[in-house]
């Protein structure tokens, strides 16, 4: 809402809203970093930004804000500079959302975020409103722009907003209109604390209104659909052979839940997003997802992390994986797949020829699984760029494969994530020196914290990272490092000092390293 106050007297006039102050930059720098690293609707779908590039990202664009309300300013320096403000706060909003949009990606170099074509025609979307629950009148009034006659919209969100069966009968009488233009549509939590007898007539009523849509994007994450809630959208499933991308995490995917979605989605020729982070799949469900898997053969980004999957599923899960010989992205991190099924997924990455982003943290692995995924992956073609295999009880016998892996992969590897395994000083030394002699082009991350380092082996990773063009992080904290081995480490690294991660967590009278 406009508002004349700043015309309307001496006193509003003679209060400057504009240049902010350094300290008022700082705190949108702030507040942009937690957008971007918070999860939301936009980063489920193209994934969380890590701080550093958050905080590299929210540098550029209040600057890139900033300098566009500056120019905004100097047409009408006379006025109080709240339209200046607006800019200043509009422009960081459309930045940050194409940042998101950009996703975690590596930035081969540090050009200003290119300007996206405006996709507001395109896209409706009620998911920044209240977060309650939505009532008919209110519906009504909501989706009025679905009903102008020739209307643009194409892509739909109602995600975060509470339909019960009143504002449902609304928003399907609408939906049914545009069954012939609408391809993507975000459902995500939009029956939130309903019961569930309604919760379930309300996912029903929304997939007859769909039905027939030829969707490229379906995402109903975050909706607790159990088997009844996946076949209440049976009749949308069964209509989709052209969709791109599926999320269905956080969906209460059970066992039964999984095996209805594999009897119900048609053969998805074209799909290359498959997510189902944080369900209760367990063995049973794996194994109806390996089924899904296969009839994929487009698949690039597949998520299944968090999912309560052991041996059986992972084997069946692993296997199947090897028919995707697209693959980009696999996050099965958070399972409990331990050596069998790590050995079966060691023989899938082998063909893998296109993987960049590999995520098996904190999976059971142990050495033997380890190290045959660390040789698969050296004699494969896969261009990674982000490797993580934390939590996963890997002792120093496993560092010389994984150093071979890392130097097989210097050309694209971008991020090592080696966290919370028992590494101690010599196998931190065994990657202090792969990553030394390796030339690597692109390493900008290497985490090896909390692995029982001491001081040689934090003094092997300060010498190996120092004076690497583009390197942004090393973290080893939650070690046993000296307040001696500490100081060695912040001379060696004293050229990059912002590149040595926090060290709070260090325990420095700890007995671990090497000891005898």
């Amino acid at each position: 809402m406009e508002s004349n106050h700043g015309q309307s007297t001496h006193h509003m006039r003679s209060i400057k809203l504009w240049p902010p102050s350094q300290t008022t930059r700082q705190v949108l720098v702030d507040r942009i970093v937690k957008n971007l690293t918070t999860p939301s609707i936009l980063s489920r779908k193209y994934g969380l930004l890590t701080k550093e590039e958050a905080e590299e990202d929210a540098k550029q664009i209040e600057s890139a804000a900033f300098s566009a309300a500056n120019q905004h300013f100097e047409k009408q320096p006379d006025t109080d500079g709240s339209s200046t403000v607006q800019v200043y706060a509009k422009e960081s909003s459309k930045l940050m959302v194409e940042a998101v949009k950009r996703g975690p990606r590596p930035k081969d170099d540090r050009e200003m975020i290119p300007d996206l074509l405006p996709d507001h025609e395109f896209v409706f979307d009620i998911s920044s409103g209240r977060g309650a629950f939505i009532e008919a009148e209110e519906a009504k009034e909501l989706l009025k722009p679905l009903k102008e006659p020739g209307n643009k919209y194409t892509k739909i969100c109602f995600s975060n907003r509470s339909f019960g069966l009143p504002a449902a009968h609304v928003a399907t009488a609408v939906l049914s209109g545009l069954k012939n233009q609408l391809t993507e549509v975000d459902l995500s939590d939009f029956v939130y604390r309903r019961p569930e007898p309604e919760a379930v007539e309300v996912m029903r009523m929304f997939a007859a209104a769909l039905e027939g849509c030829e969707l490229v994007y379906l995402n109903l994450s975050n909706n607790s659909l159990g088997e009844r809630g996946v076949r209440a959208f049976g009749d949308l499933l069964k209509s989709q052979e052209n969709l791109v991308e599926l999320y269905l995490m956080n969906a209460g995917i059970s066992e039964e839940a999984a095996k209805a979605l594999r009897e119900l989605l048609p053969s998805l020729k074209k799909l290359k997003v498959l997510h189902f982070h944080n369900n209760v799949i367990g063995d049973g469900g794996a194994i109806a997802i390996s089924e899904i898997v296969k009839a994929s053969p487009s698949l690039e980004d597949f998520r299944c992390s968090l999912a309560r999957i052991g041996s059986v599923g992972g084997t069946a899960l692993s296997e199947a994986l090897a028919t995707c010989t697209l693959l980009k992205k696999l996050d099965i991190r958070d399972n409990k797949f331990g050596n069998e099924a790590g050995i079966a997924l060691s023989r899938t990455l082998s063909n893998l020829a296109n993987l960049t982003e590999l995520h098996l943290g904190h999976l059971n692995l142990h050495d033997e699984a380890t190290i045959a995924i660390a040789d698969a992956l050296k004699t494969s073609s896969s261009p990674i760029e982000a490797l993580e295999i934390a939590g996963n009880a890997i002792t120093s016998a496993a560092t010389p494969p994984i150093a071979a892996c890392i130097a097989a992969k210097q050309d694209s590897l971008t991020k090592l994530n080696l966290s919370e395994n028992e590494l101690r000083d010599s196998g931190a030394e065994v990657i202090g020196r792969a990553v030394e002699e390796a030339e690597f082009g692109r390493l900008m991350m290497v985490d090896v914290s909390s692995n029982k380092v001491g001081g040689d082996g934090a003094r092997a990773l300060a010498k190996a990272v120092a004076g690497k063009p583009g390197f942004r992080l090393l973290n080893i904290n939650g070690n046993s490092i000296s307040n001696k081995g500490i100081e060695e480490v912040r001379e060696i690294l004293k050229n990059s000092p912002r590149i040595l991660g926090p060290l709070d967590a260090n325990d420095p009278n700890g007995e671990d390293g090497d000891e005898n």
